[in-house]
């Protein structure tokens, strides 16, 4: 066994990647301050052919030297708008006929294994701010809470960690169920 070349990965040029289709899959950044979680949104973004990201509130927006960082191009290959209010975005998403979920802990939450995406509909998800988390009004109008069960003493997981294992739950449950 040995790592793979860059030529033998066969990766997706910027230009094909923005024409290719897309994974049904919106990323919604609710006030998120760290621009390394920005950037490491984008690249999991990216990974995982998502349609667009949402910047919102405070979240930084490319370009930035931060975000760069840990998008590593990123962000020129995935879609993504600011949006001054989370529930602005949140509610434009859902007039677009997006189920939209926030990644939170919350009274009545799903947990993340009992979650079985609907076939043929769009989702976007709601990733909140390092210390406060999703906001409460945009909890609200949300149409269902995702929450990723964890075992240990801490209360949550990083925000770039928890795209990742949201996003490719969702991709994973996806494509099973509809291949």
């Amino acid at each position: 066994m040995r790592k793979l070349s860059m030529e033998e990965l066969q990766r997706d040029s910027v230009e094909d990647f923005k024409n290719k289709q897309k994974n049904p899959l919106v990323l919604v950044l609710d006030n998120v301050r760290s621009l390394h979680n920005v950037g490491s949104a984008f690249r999991t973004g990216d990974a995982f052919a998502v349609e667009k990201i949402y910047l919102c509130g405070i979240t930084g927006t490319p370009p930035n030297k931060e975000i760069h960082k840990t998008a590593l191009g990123a962000t020129e290959s995935v879609e993504w708008v600011h949006v001054p209010s989370t529930l602005e975005a949140v509610e434009g998403l859902q007039q677009q006929g997006y189920q939209v979920w926030a990644v939170e802990q919350a009274q009545g939450s799903t947990s993340l294994s009992a979650f079985s995406p609907a076939e043929g509909e769009k989702y976007a998800f709601v990733f909140g701010n390092e210390v406060f988390g999703v906001e409460e009004e945009v909890v609200k109008a949300a149409d269902g809470v995702l929450e990723i069960p964890q075992f240990g003493t801490k209360h949550s997981l990083n925000v770039s960690v928890t795209v990742g294992v949201v996003v490719w739950d969702f991709l994973s449950k996806a494509k099973l169920a509809h291949s």
